[in-house]
Parts: C-alpha cells; sequence; structure tokens
C-alpha cells in the first residue's frame, strides 16, 4: 500500500531561519531587509464589498430531504468554479472542539521560545516548529511562524514534533483533525456529484489520503505595510478548511487582478480549492492565489487543515473521456517533491503541470 512508505521517503524540509515572534519582541526600528516587500505598494486591494465569498450550508448538502439540497449543489460548483474560495456554515462541529483548538494554539504561542523549540522542525523535514517554502538563503521572507502537523491517517504522526505543552493540545487537536476530516470528506462527496462523476470516486481518494495541520502565527509589525505574512499561492493540497483563532483579519484572495479580504463568518470554516483539485476537475474548479497580511498593532493567529491524496496526480480518467487533459499525470512522490522544493509563488507548481 503506497501509505505505508510515507514515513520513509524525505521529500525535503525547509532552511532554518530566524524565529518571527522573537524578532519582534526586540521592538527594532528598521526591519531587516529580508522582509521588506517593495511589490506591496503597487499592489491592488479591493473595498468592494460585493467581492465577498460565497457563504454554503453544509446541513442542505448533506441531505437531499432538505428544500433547497439541489439549489446548495450548484452554490457550492459555483463557488468551486468561479471563486475557489467559500464559507461553509452548519458544518456540524462543536463550537467547543473549535474553541479548545484556539485556545490550545494560542497557549502554545505565548510559550518562551526553547519551550517551542522543543518540536522545532529537522533537517528534510517539513514537520514541527519553524517556517515553510524556505529553499534559498537569497529569498524574502514571511513575517510569520508556524507549527506543522502531519494528523491523517493516525499512523503517519509523528509525536516527537507533537507540543507535550499545554498539555491538553494533543487531545485537542486529534479531536479537531477527525471532525475536519469528516467535513473534507463529505465536501468532496458534493463536489464528485456536481462533477458528474460516482461521488465516491472523490470522497475515497481522499479518505484514504492525508491531512496536514498548519498553526500560524503572525506577529504584529509596526511596518505591516511593507512586509507580508505568507506570500501569494495557491495551496499544492486538495482542499483547506482554514478558522482565524483571534479577532484579526489579514486573509486575501486574487479576484480580477485586486486582492480581496475575506470576512470570516463566525463559526464558520473558509474553505480553498487547493491545485490536486484544480488538477483532478482537470480544471473545472480553480484553485485561487492567496496571501496572509499582517496587522500593525495586533498578532494574528489561524489554525489551516490541508487535505490531500495518496495516488497519482493527474485529471480524473472519467473528466477526460471526451476533453483532452489539461494537465500531465504525475506520481504522488514527484508531485509533493516539486511542491516542496519550491518558494510559495503565486500558482507556479500548477503552470509546471499544464499541457
Amino acid at each position: 500500500m503506497e501509505t505505508e512508505g510515507l514515513r520513509k521517503v524525505e521529500y525535503g524540509g525547509s532552511l532554518p531561519v530566524q524565529n518571527v515572534q522573537a524578532l519582534s519582541a526586540e521592538k527594532l526600528e528598521d526591519i531587516p531587509a529580508i522582509y521588506i516587500r517593495p511589490e506591496l505598494e503597487s499592489d491592488e486591494v479591493s473595498m468592494d464589498e460585493s467581492l465577498q465569498i460565497p457563504v454554503v450550508d453544509m446541513a442542505k448538502l448533506v441531505s437531499d430531504q432538505f428544500a433547497g439540497h439541489d439549489q446548495e449543489l450548484n452554490k457550492l460548483h459555483l463557488a468551486c468554479k468561479d471563486w475557489g474560495f467559500f464559507q461553509l456554515i452548519n458544518h456540524g462541529v462543536l463550537d467547543e472542539v473549535i474553541e479548545n483548538m484556539k485556545i490550545d494554539i494560542q497557549e502554545f504561542f505565548k510559550l518562551p521560545l526553547e519551550e517551542k523549540m522543543a518540536c522545532a522542525q529537522e533537517p528534510n523535514n517539513l514537520e514541527g516548529y519553524g517556517q515553510a517554502f524556505v529553499v534559498s538563503e537569497e529569498q524574502k521572507l514571511d513575517w510569520g511562524d508556524m507549527l506543522f502537523l502531519l494528523t491523517q491517517p493516525v499512523f503517519i504522526r509523528n509525536l516527537k514534533f507533537w507540543p507535550t505543552n499545554p498539555p491538553s493540545l494533543r487531545a485537542t487537536l486529534n479531536k479537531y483533525s477527525a471532525e475536519l476530516q469528516k467535513v473534507a470528506i463529505c465536501l468532496m462527496r458534493s463536489m464528485g456529484k456536481n462533477l458528474g462523476i460516482d461521488p465516491e470516486q472523490l470522497a475515497g481518494l481522499f479518505e484514504n489520503g492525508t491531512q496536514g495541520i498548519r498553526m500560524n502565527y503572525y506577529p504584529a509589525c509596526a511596518h505591516a505595510n511593507k512586509v507580508i505574512g505568507l506570500a501569494p499561492h495557491s495551496d499544492a493540497t486538495g482542499l483547506t478548511l482554514l478558522v482565524q483563532v483571534n479577532e484579526v483579519e489579514g486573509l486575501q484572495f486574487r479576484k480580477n487582478g485586486k486582492w480581496v479580504p475575506v470576512k470570516p463568518l463566525p463559526g464558520a470554516f473558509i474553505i480553498n480549492v487547493g491545485d490536486i483539485v484544480e488538477i483532478l476537475s482537470n480544471g473545472e474548479y480553480r484553485s485561487i492565489e492567496h496571501r496572509a497580511m499582517v496587522n500593525p498593532k495586533k498578532e494574528r493567529l489561524s489554525v489551516a487543515a490541508f487535505h490531500s491524496i495518496q495516488a497519482k496526480v493527474g485529471p480524473l480518467p472519467d473528466l477526460v473521456k471526451e476533453k483532452k487533459p489539461k494537465f500531465k499525470t504525475i506520481t504522488h512522490d514527484q508531485y509533493i517533491s516539486m511542491a516542496i522544493s519550491n518558494k510559495l509563488d503565486g500558482k507556479h507548481l500548477l503552470d509546471q503541470l499544464k499541457l
């Protein structure tokens, strides 16, 4: 079984960089040049309120007994096709599960640096506390730190990277991870139905796939207009479920050449389509470039759960019977190696796979 080899393959990691939370605590008058992003001066941020992402009701999606079931399926279809982003309400995950996750993550990032470094990343490994996608000494750096853990399936977990402080975090993460996996698979079933294929085909790929959870900490920065929390990119995985941990907004997506801020709904998940779903759907659904901005006065925290597959990456055969494939088909290992060996750079990964 392909998943059994997951731990044995070294896909690569990220170069070690300075801890941004510690750097920001020094209250420097001048930010190191490696964090300064001159391109931010020319970026246009949209204030058009009509560009808010669609809202999808999962309760209506999962039951065809609901009045409005077909309309909700259509709303999901258009969200994946035209936006690549949507907010999911009535998803069935208890408020308590989400709140416990938020509390424990905030407690983790409050720990002294040496305690957090107990789960630091190691060479050739993306898991742990540190930074991701730093592939050269020269590239610009993001104004943020992260804790990234592989969470599903359970046997791929490497507990050496799982914090023991706060003491409740492991149990909290275990519950949160399992609940979000269920939501992702339900969404895949509905997306499969919308694509006109056997819903279990798409859901099955993700049931047998992987989940990784990235916990993000973006320190406040007096020069917030010059730095970026997470560089513009589309997610290399299949489907991302994100929650904003505190009240500080910062997520933006690109639409019609402008950056559009996302205003999270209380209790909702912000969902975005990843590159793998764009490839599997042969371009019917689109991954969208997005970024995380920094606040000048308050830190921002978020938790993103990435859902992926453990199989060849290419258009689903049922979707290219009568249409030409738009993307190459490559092995899972080739795909992951490509994703990890590049810095975050728009839709660069997807562009490399286009036919």
